[in-house]
């Protein structure tokens, strides 16, 4: 699973060639969710602390996000995104 970012333990990944609707992988220890890049729905489990942070995240970088994610589609080389400063 290419990793986008990574910070504070989590972890936030994106499968090549995932399901609609777009969204990423944020794991945490053991935990993990899939967030819709465009909506921030959650599937899955994250502790409320880390699910906020993740949320905040995905709203600052929503737009590489979705750029991301056409790039999974056609299975090219994702970019790092920066972490949540």
């Amino acid at each position: 699973m290419p990793e986008l970012s990574r910070f504070l333990g989590i972890i936030i990944a994106m499968y090549y060639h995932d399901h609609p609707p777009p969204h990423c992988h944020a794991i945490y220890g053991e935990h993990e969710a899939t967030i819709a890049i465009e909506t921030g729905q959650v599937a899955g489990f994250l502790p409320a602390r880390v699910l906020g942070l993740v949320q905040e995240w995905r709203a600052v970088h929503q737009a590489e996000l979705a750029a991301a994610w056409e790039l999974a589609v056609a299975r090219k080389p994702l970019p790092n995104i920066a972490p949540l400063e």
